[in-house]
């Protein structure tokens, strides 16, 4: 469990749970790039995500999505949304699945907390893995869950040597129950531990090195986490463990303030991606070149249309052959 912390709690926070940055020569020693066939046990799974924007799957688009088919790379989709066995999010979702690459998301994992996984979760995200195949599964590194009480919520673990052993014993195993490797997300934090003794990012490297899983960054976390913590973004970038990262996530925050009057950003998903942020993107692109790219709205959720617009601004940035056009797409994020 958390141990005493250092930095300031947030003043308030939003209904919608917060989602839960390094030193250099932390790159994995052993990376692992999610683009080739991994083996776990007798299962292979090749990671097929097109190098393009997908968007949030919301059930308000089912039907538009289905009657217009948009030009969007992929679509992703929370999994705890979906299990149950049948219902009309089964219905569109086997629909949409037809159609375009799916992104399944998990939020509820519980990969850092202190007891074991819940089986009889795991078992239903198995369910939900063998019914879509889906091309990619990710989930954060975060813990949700404690003496069996849950928290709708993503909260932060500690940077040292017993939770590094812990969370990848619980990678270790929802790999295998999978078949398939599994990418780890980034965690956007709004206060840090005492007891770390490592970097995010060499934690974040040295769970790819012992449990060969992959990386999700999300880049608004960076972003957000870096304005909490007083880091600066670019930086922490560079100590990032790019050659890990199979997805990028990219999300607007909200601006609030903590008890001293210092600013705090919340990852709220909530609003357009900043202009911040579209920078940040358009910096790991430099270093990594084109890779599948989720916008993630999940509060004040717009049309169907005005998603699509903005992620064309992702799409751009990553067919973006020459700094002019990153540029012009920067421009008109803000």
């Amino acid at each position: 469990m958390p141990g005493p912390l250092c930095r300031r709690a947030p003043a308030k926070r939003p209904s919608r749970r917060p989602r839960p940055l390094g030193s250099a020569n932390c790159k994995p020693s052993r990376p692992r790039r999610p683009d080739g066939p991994i083996r776990f046990g007798s299962a292979q799974v090749t990671v097929k995500l097109p190098p393009r924007a997908g968007i949030g799957l919301k059930p308000q688009h089912f039907r538009e999505v289905l009657a217009v088919q948009p030009d969007i790379g992929f679509f992703e989709v929370h999994a705890e949304n979906y299990m149950v066995a049948g219902g009309p999010y089964h219905h569109f979702l086997g629909r949409i699945r037809e159609q375009y690459p799916l992104s399944i998301h998990g939020v509820a994992l519980n990969l850092g907390g202190a007891g074991p996984l819940d089986e009889a979760h795991l078992d239903r995200l198995v369910e939900l893995m063998r019914r879509y195949e889906p091309a990619s599964f990710s989930e954060h590194l975060a813990w949700s869950s404690h003496g069996g009480v849950f928290y709708n919520d993503l909260l932060p673990v500690a940077y040292d040597r017993p939770t590094l052993q812990r969370v990848c014993s619980h990678i270790d195993h929802v790999q295998e129950r999978l078949g398939r490797r599994m990418l780890l997300e980034n965690p956007s934090t709004y206060v840090q531990f005492e007891t770390s003794s490592m970097s995010e990012c060499g934690f974040l490297a040295e769970v790819v090195t012992r449990t060969g899983c992959g990386l999700l960054l999300d880049v608004n976390n960076l972003h957000v986490s870096c304005v909490n913590h007083g880091r600066d973004a670019v930086a922490s970038l560079a100590d990032f463990p790019l050659s890990a990262v199979g997805e990028v996530h990219v999300a607007g925050f909200t601006r609030d303030a903590d008890a001293a009057g210092a600013p705090l950003l919340i990852d709220s998903h909530a609003a357009p991606v900043d202009v911040a942020v579209w920078g940040l993107y358009a910096s790991v692109l430099a270093r990594l070149g084109p890779v599948p790219t989720l916008l993630e709205r999940d509060q004040d959720i717009p049309s169907l249309s005005e998603l699509h617009a903005e992620a064309q601004r992702a799409d751009l940035l990553l067919s973006s052959g020459s700094e002019r056009n990153a540029d012009l797409c920067l421009e008109g994020a803000q």
